[in-house]
């Protein structure tokens, strides 16, 4: 048995980017940690799912630990940042955000954890953080830094299908029209033929939808991805998508059961 641990920014990224392959992983009999980087502060609620009083980080929490239980995972561990918010964003400059977060002293933090679960495999995200966003930027510096301190030696950079993506906004049937543009596509992960495996997670997709749902202050019923046909879903997060640090794939995906390491 092999232990995977997948390093996020804020809950629900966990369900979006990695959850077919953490339910994968948890079923073929791995252990599986959910790491957070933040408890999602600067997220936007959805209408009327607070109670009175309630602080969006309280309900992001009790979600992620729902999502985590659904996907096989562990109970979910935080390093204890602020949500920096979205780039350009005031709060960016929060001394005590993520965005802000010394490298080497959150790598620790992170290195730490990696050693007290005996760390198999890595997940972080790639140098851009999928689409820009400060918080998954630093999870890519502060999740390989933290990897080089452990001494891991499989870690792989989630990133999004760009070509994937495209296609999913191309089918989507008319009038699903609250979706990323074919324009902000184009800034999106990475074109198909520079990934360097694709986790084939198709018997899984139940399993990470009801995950995104269990996170309910962040996506909505009327959300894009949610009234997605079942097809269209399937199509858009069948398979999840990891680069190498550091090396450069010319020579297209390969697709794999799991990632190389969950032996």
């Amino acid at each position: 048995m092999s232990t995977l641990v997948c390093f996020h920014a804020h809950p629900d990224d966990e369900a979006i980017a990695t959850g077919g392959l953490m339910a994968k992983a948890a079923a073929d009999g791995h252990r599986v940690v959910l790491v957070c980087a933040t408890r999602g502060e600067m997220g936007e609620p959805q209408e009327g799912v607070l109670d009175e009083g309630e602080e969006l980080w309280e309900r992001r929490i009790v979600e992620l630990a729902n999502a985590a239980e659904l996907l096989g995972s562990e109970p979910p561990r935080f390093l204890g940042y602020k949500d920096s918010g979205m780039i350009g964003e005031p709060t960016n400059d929060d001394p005590e955000c993520f965005w802000q977060a010394d490298v080497d002293e959150a790598s620790v933090r992170l290195a730490s954890i990696l050693r007290d679960v005996d760390a198999t495999v890595l997940t972080v995200y790639d140098e851009h953080g999928g689409y820009g966003h400060p918080d998954h930027i630093q999870v890519h510096r502060v999740g390989l830094k933290a990897a080089e301190l452990a001494g891991i030696e499989h870690v792989y950079e989630s990133t999004i299908n760009r070509d994937a993506v495209r296609a999913m906004i191309e089918s989507a049937p008319e009038g699903m029209d609250d979706g990323p543009s074919i324009a902000e596509i184009d800034q999106f992960g990475t074109p198909e033929a520079d990934i360097s495996f694709l986790v084939d997670v198709s018997a899984f997709t139940e399993q990470k939808k009801a995950a995104m749902i269990a996170h309910r202050s962040q996506i909505g019923p009327d959300s894009f991805f949610l009234q997605m046909p079942e097809e269209t879903f399937s199509m858009a997060f069948g398979f999840e998508s990891f680069n190498i640090p550091g090396v450069e794939n010319t020579g297209g995906p390969q697709t794999v059961e799991l990632l190389p390491g969950l032996d």
